[in-house]
């Protein structure tokens, strides 16, 4: 049977508590250090009033979501070709999509859409900062027939179609990522990402319990003990060990969360990707919408034989490139080489190299290494001696910064074929970004005056899922890959948009 979306229509009616659930936990984010402080310093009438006031916050927003389900609708104008949501409580607002213009449906899964039984629907296009449409809480029949539905060019669907995509999507993956391979990639991975989850976390929280006039509630003292007890070297080595393993808990973790069960099927010429945990979500990934494909590996994932895969599709702008990019994680070479086959029709080969200039390295020696140095010598014998007692932090970090400088340098590479260009860059996680030619929308060449003698300049490829740039390279080589690559845009009739 067809499902029409002709007719506005609400949501299930179920998705009131949706809706309710994420607002009652919204309030609680925003507000749990002044909860916490109440509950542990104020007296038993102050919590009692506070109680009061807390049930009445839940009643309003009982009420807010009630409202809020019965005002939005949603249906497609198959007239104009166009999804159109009403919303709005006091303000309505009426969204307008065209349906050519839809690049991404994701049918998503919380926690507490888990529990109720409903699923999530977000629609994203490549020329809007944010989600055009979020339907919060469909049945998952509808969830089906609606995305295939907003996906259709010309915006018909039969209902062959509807159970094709059904069937397609409960068929087995031809690719599944396993418990094994994610153990792999997190304790292989993210260790820049994780140490900042901790100090945001721990800054945040402090923070929070300053603003509420609780910060005597973190004990220093037994911090500043242990310090003065040991030497210095021990309490940093203790302070090393104790970040390390809290930060493989929680790479580990992360990873086991967000890409539990990923398994990649293959529908209609696209990829459906589903994964998930506590959140599920369930995309669909078209190759010609395809821009950016880097592939990442370091050296302990080379031994493990694992590797990440990170898409880019068309952006709305820079500032939301991090939530445009589709990530398989846990691949291994054969995998990779599949999947790379099905995006690209081939398998990308490195063809012609370009490498920069040693100038490169040395401007990243002197601003890196020259410059804090100079800086730290300077306070230390201008402003403070005692500076000088940490003088082999600053051997160590001079190693440290110039051994990743120069592998980074040496990684640092330029790779064209007649198809494809290959940017391979990185100290430890070696990445491969891989850009089809007739994906590129402007190219972008710089050269400094002092460089113009030397032969050496920079180029910038502008796509729709972000630039890539390549620094102090043969500039004469690279004009005359521009005025090659620029030819066969102009004549190929790729259409990806």
């Amino acid at each position: 049977m067809e499902t029409h979306f002709n007719q506005p229509q609400r949501q299930s009616p179920i998705g009131v508590f949706v809706i309710f659930f994420e607002s009652v936990f919204q309030v609680l984010k925003a507000t749990w250090p002044i909860i916490l402080v109440t509950l542990l310093k104020a007296k038993p009438g102050a919590v009692f009033y506070s109680f009061l006031v807390f049930l009445g916050v839940v009643v309003f927003l009982g009420i807010y979501s009630f409202f809020k389900y019965r005002n939005f609708t949603f249906y497609i104008d198959d007239a104009n070709d166009e999804f159109i949501i009403h919303d709005g409580i006091i303000n309505k607002t009426k969204t307008t999509i065209q349906l050519h213009k839809i690049q991404q449906v994701n049918i998503k899964q919380s926690l507490i859409q888990r529990i109720i039984g409903v699923y999530a629907l977000d629609i994203d296009t490549a020329g809007s900062e944010n989600k055009e449409g979020n339907i919060k809480a469909i049945s998952h029949e509808l969830a089906v027939a609606l995305k295939s539905k907003l996906l259709e060019n010309e915006g018909k669907v039969t209902d062959e179609v509807v159970v094709e995509e059904a069937k397609t999507e409960s068929s087995v993956p031809f690719l599944k990522i396993n418990l094994l391979s994610l153990l792999k990639i997190g304790i292989t991975s993210d260790y820049v990402k994780s140490i900042g989850l901790i100090l945001t976390f721990f800054f945040t929280a402090y923070e929070n319990l300053h603003q509420a006039g609780a910060e005597d509630m973190i004990n220093t003292e037994k911090i500043e003990g242990f310090v003065d007890q040991n030497s210095v070297w021990y309490s940093a080595l203790v302070f090393v060990l104790l970040m390390f393993t809290v930060i493989f808990v929680i790479n580990i973790a992360r990873t086991l969360i967000k890409f539990f069960n990923y398994t990649v099927s293959q529908q209609k010429g696209s990829f459906v990707l589903s994964y998930g945990l506590i959140n599920t979500k369930s995309t669909i990934l078209k190759p010609e919408k395809v821009q950016i494909t880097k592939v990442s590996q370091n050296y302990f994932q080379k031994k493990l034989n694992v590797l990440e895969i990170k898409i880019r599709q068309a952006l709305s702008s820079e500032k939301h490139e991090k939530k445009a990019i589709i990530e398989i994680p846990g691949c291994n070479a054969h995998e990779r080489d599949e999947i790379l086959k099905l995006l690209f029709k081939e398998l990308p080969q490195k063809g012609t190299m370009m490498q920069p200039n040693f100038r490169k390295l040395l401007f990243s020696v002197f601003l890196l290494i020259v410059v804090p140095l100079t800086g730290y010598w300077l306070l230390g014998t201008y402003a403070d001696e005692t500076l000088f007692d940490f003088i082999n932090l600053a051997f160590v970090y001079v190693i440290f910064v110039f051994a990743i400088l120069f592998f980074g340098f040496r990684n640092y590479r330029l790779f064209i074929n007649s198809r494809h260009i290959i940017k391979q860059s990185g100290a430890w996680d070696i990445d491969n970004e891989i850009i089809p030619i007739e994906k590129i929308q402007a190219i972008t060449t710089s050269q400094l005056f002092w460089h113009k003698s030397l032969n050496i300049g920079s180029l910038t490829l502008h796509t729709a899922g972000g630039n890539v740039t390549f620094h102090l390279g043969q500039f004469d080589k690279i004009k005359a890959y521009v005025n090659l690559w620029l030819y066969e845009i102009e004549t190929s009739d790729s259409n990806w948009m």
